[in-house]
């Protein structure tokens, strides 16, 4: 009972930092939020086009937090690992994407545009599954150790 409130915890708390990132600074000062979603599935890649609120990046990790959610009312570990797996992915995304636009990305030093939302949305995504790590699940329903009753007594012998 306590890994699976514990789990559960560290994936909301995950699922929430996920839905926060992107009203964070992800890269030179653009908002996650600005970035669209169909732009990590085409051909030209991340451009300089903002996005409305829900056609951005923001649509996932909210999909993703809705996982989460149901992952605790279920007790599902799986649900709770898809969730993390949706947030780790779509980041992971952006970033290889983000790097094709810009020729390069740099982490750490004075020069490094990369910002503290796509930090929070790795350590968003790390939480999620770390829940899920931790959540047992629900019980398995406990199993009968004594033997069924017998569709027909048995014959008395004389």
């Amino acid at each position: 009972m306590i890994r699976n409130a514990l789990g559960s915890l560290l994936g909301l708390i995950g699922a929430a930092a996920a839905v926060r990132s992107p009203f964070r600074a992800w890269y030179d000062g653009r908002l996650g939020r600005d970035y669209r979603v169909q732009e990590l599935f085409t051909a030209t890649g991340i451009t300089d086009a903002r996005a409305t609120l829900l056609g951005s990046i923001l649509l996932p990790y909210l999909f993703a937090a809705v996982l989460a959610l149901c992952a605790v009312l279920l007790r599902s570990r799986l649900l709770m690992a898809l969730a993390g797996a949706v947030v780790l992915g779509f980041t992971v995304l952006w970033t290889v994407r983000q790097g094709q636009a810009a020729g390069s990305l740099t982490v750490g030093g004075t020069t490094s545009p990369l910002g503290d939302g796509l930090a929070h949305a790795y350590g968003a995504g790390a939480l999620t599954l770390l829940g899920a790590a931790i959540m047992r699940g629900r019980p398995l329903p406990p199993h009968s150790t004594t033997t069924p009753p017998e569709a027909y007594p048995p014959a008395e012998r004389p």
